[in-house]
C-alpha cells in the first residue's frame, strides 16, 4: 500500500466545538468497543502490562532512567494503541474486529506515522536527559532509589526537586498530549501527513480546552490505575483509553465532506 497522502488528506480539517460532558461519552464508546473486540483488545492490554513489567524489571535500580521511561511509555501509547483505533474503525463500520489486520494497519500511511513517531522519540530523548540532569543536580551522592524517592517527595524534604521535576515531566506530557490526542487516529483513517495531523491536534486542544484537559485527566487516573495493580490494570485501562481515542478523533473532527482548507 502507498503511504503518500492524496492530494484530500492535505487539507486542514474542521474542528467541532465539544462539551466536557462528551468525555463520559467517549469512554462509554470506549468501553463498548473494548467488549465488542473481545480477545484482540486483550491482546493489546497484555502487551502494555507486558512493557510496564518489562521497564519495572529492567530499570528498577536506575530510578532516573525508570521515570523517563515510564514517562516515554506513555508518552508513546498512541502508537502502542494504534491497533485499538483500528479495531474501533472497523466496529465502526461494520466489520469484524479481528486482530491481525490490525497489527499492520500502520502500514497505509508508514511515512507520516514513521514521521510522527521520529518527532515523538526526540521528545522523549530530551525528557530522559532532562530527568537524569535533574536527579543528578538534587542527589549529589548518587542515583536514589525508588523508595527514596517516594520518601523525599512524601516527606516535603526537597520540594525544589519534586517541582523541578514535574513541572518539566509535565510540559512535555502537555505538550505530547495536544500534538497528539487526535492526530494518530486521523493519520489512520485519512491518511494526513504528519504535519496537518500535528497541527489539527493542537488546534483541537485550543479550541477545547476544557474537555481536553478533562480527557488527559482521565487518561492519566486510568493510567495511574494500572501502574498501581502492578501493571494488570493496565489490561483493561490502556484499551479503553485507546478505543476512546478513536471516538475523541470521530467527534471532535467533523465529517471529510465538511472540510475546508485554510489556504
Amino acid at each position: 500500500m502507498s503511504s503518500t497522502p492524496d492530494p484530500a488528506a492535505s487539507r486542514f480539517p474542521t474542528i467541532r466545538q465539544i462539551q466536557a460532558s462528551a468525555v463520559l461519552g467517549w469512554v462509554q464508546a470506549g468501553w463498548h468497543d473494548y467488549r465488542q473486540s473481545g480477545f484482540a483488545s486483550l491482546f493489546y492490554g497484555v502487551c502494555f502490562a507486558f512493557g510496564g513489567w518489562l521497564l519495572q524489571v529492567v530499570f528498577s535500580h536506575a530510578i532516573a532512567l525508570l521515570a523517563g521511561l515510564t514517562t516515554g511509555f506513555l508518552l508513546f501509547g498512541p502508537f502502542l494503541t494504534f491497533g485499538l483505533y483500528d479495531l474501533s474503525r472497523r466496529i465502526e463500520t461494520g466489520k469484524l474486529p479481528r486482530l491481525a489486520p490490525t497489527l499492520v494497519a500502520w502500514r497505509s500511511n508508514l511515512a507520516n506515522i514513521g514521521l510522527f513517531a521520529a518527532l515523538l522519540a526526540v521528545i522523549l530523548l530530551i525528557w530522559a536527559r532532562a530527568s537524569i540532569i535533574i536527579f543528578a543536580l538534587f542527589f549529589a551522592g548518587g542515583l536514589p532509589s525508588f523508595a527514596d524517592v517516594v520518601r523525599t517527595v512524601l516527606t516535603f524534604e526537597q520540594l525544589d526537586f519534586a517541582f523541578a521535576y514535574f513541572a518539566v515531566g509535565g510540559f512535555c506530557a502537555c505538550f505530547v498530549f495536544a500534538m497528539s490526542v487526535i492526530a494518530l487516529p486521523m493519520m489512520l483513517d485519512r491518511k494526513t501527513d504528519a504535519i496537518t495531523a500535528a497541527l489539527a491536534s493542537l488546534f483541537a486542544c485550543a479550541r477545547n480546552p476544557g474537555p481536553m484537559l478533562l480527557w488527559a485527566a482521565c487518561i492519566a487516573i486510568l493510567a495511574a490505575i494500572g501502574f498501581a495493580t502492578l501493571f494488570l490494570g493496565l489490561i483493561v485501562t490502556m484499551p479503553l483509553v485507546g478505543h476512546a481515542s478513536w471516538h475523541v478523533y470521530r467527534e471532535v473532527v467533523a465529517d471529510e465532506e465538511k472540510q475546508t482548507d485554510p489556504r
